[in-house]
Order: structure tokens, then C-alpha cells, then sequence
């Protein structure tokens, strides 16, 4: 009779896993790094809608805490493909991705645009495929916005904020992230600038382009030296 409830919890976790993920099983790392993938928009206080693909801040923050606690865990791998979406949310987990003091690589997969510039740029060392790209622009806002200098003035603050992350946490400089944030001939209807690939890293944004047995490989190498 046991033997009957343990295939029977058996078969609905491999149905819940088909429902959720689209496969029979999941692969689980036994290994010293720890995973870590931050997908869609990126949602804050708000509940994104459900026709979205987001990753939640409140799902990500204990993950952080843990890699930072548990001593078995030696590493930390960022897999992203963001196109943004909650300023402060997302400058909340820069802030703890670069505050923990194992070795920590991401790698830019498809795009990480926005406030995913940080995100990427938090680690130790970074990486982006040849085909993914990151968009660079400056904060915007939705909702009400009061026509005040109080709120130009939050604004600027916010921009300020999230250039400085960027500035302190890759080599790119100060008039070259102005100019890529607020150009107007690269995208229509908007003010920015989007690189592909290679350009990230050439502008110093990224450190190297490569794919995720490049980015395992110098985690690797970063924990050894550790």
C-alpha cells in the first residue's frame, strides 16, 4: 500500500513538472556553483500581468542570502535575459549580487536591457553571446507624473543612481554611457542605444563575449583562485 501512494506522488510530481516546465524531470546541480536566472520583466512592488514572463524580486533576494550563507556553495552563476522593468527592484539585487564575496559570473543570453544593465554588470565577470544585446536609455516613467521640478528633479536622481552602479561596476566611461544613453538616431521613437554582442564589450560594458561553457569555465577558474 506505501509502495502505491510513493509511484503516486511520483507520477504527480513528474505531471506537475510537465505542466510547469514542459519536461519529465529536473536536472539538479550537485556541484559547489549555484544558479541563478533572471528572466523577462523584472517586477517590483507591482504584480506583473499574467500574459507576462517576469522574475520576482522576493524569489530572487533569498537565493542571494543563500549563496552568501551556505558554505557549500562557492560561486554563483547569473543567467539573464531581461528586458527590464522595476528601477528599484532591480537595483536592489545588483546591490546584493555585488556585495556577496564568493566569485559570481553572469552571462547575457538573448538581451538584458534597462535596468538589466546593472543586473549583468553586479558580478565579478561577465559575459554575452554574439547575438544578444542590451539596450541603454534613460529611466522612464509610468502612471501619473506631476508636471513639478520636484519630479524632474526625482528623475535625475534615480538616473543618477543607476549610472553610478554602472560606472563603479564595469570599465566603460562616464561621457561614453552619456552619449549611448541618450542618442537619438539609434532607435525609433526613443532615446538610446542598443549593442549587440562584441559592442558591449568594446564600449566596456561586458567583459567578454562568450556562451555558458565560457562562463562556467572562468567561475571555475575565479573559485580556485579563491
Amino acid at each position: 500500500m506505501d509502495k502505491n501512494k510513493d509511484s503516486k506522488k511520483d507520477e504527480n510530481k513528474i505531471i506537475e513538472s510537465i505542466e510547469t516546465l514542459g519536461v519529465s524531470n529536473i536536472p539538479t546541480s550537485k556541484g559547489d556553483i549555484h544558479f541563478t536566472s533572471i528572466i523577462g520583466e523584472i517586477e517590483g512592488h507591482n504584480i506583473s500581468p499574467p500574459q507576462k514572463k517576469s522574475t520576482k524580486y522576493e524569489h530572487i533576494i533569498p537565493q542571494l542570502i543563500s549563496v552568501q550563507r551556505n558554505e557549500d556553495i562557492k560561486g554563483l552563476l547569473v543567467i539573464l535575459n531581461t528586458l527590464g522593468g522595476d528601477v528599484e527592484a532591480g537595483l536592489a539585487i545588483s546591490e546584493m549580487i555585488k556585495s556577496i564575496d564568493k566569485p559570481t559570473v553572469s552571462l547575457v543570453l538573448g538581451g538584458s536591457h534597462s535596468i538589466g544593465i546593472p543586473l549583468a554588470t553586479a558580478t565579478d565577470y561577465s559575459f554575452i553571446t554574439p547575438t544578444a544585446t542590451m539596450t541603454l536609455h534613460p529611466i522612464r516613467m509610468t502612471g501619473l507624473v506631476i508636471g513639478v521640478p520636484q519630479t524632474f528633479r526625482y528623475l535625475q536622481k534615480m538616473q543618477e543612481r543607476i549610472s553610478n552602479f554602472i560606472l563603479r561596476s564595469t570599465d566603460i566611461s562616464l561621457e561614453n554611457l552619456q552619449k549611448l544613453m541618450y542618442d537619438t538616431d539609434e532607435i525609433a521613437n526613443d532615446v538610446g542605444t542598443i549593442l549587440v554582442g562584441e559592442e558591449a564589450v568594446n564600449y566596456g560594458l561586458i567583459n567578454q563575449v562568450g556562451g555558458l561553457n565560457a562562463a562556467i569555465k572562468k567561475l571555475e577558474s575565479l573559485i580556485n583562485e579563491n
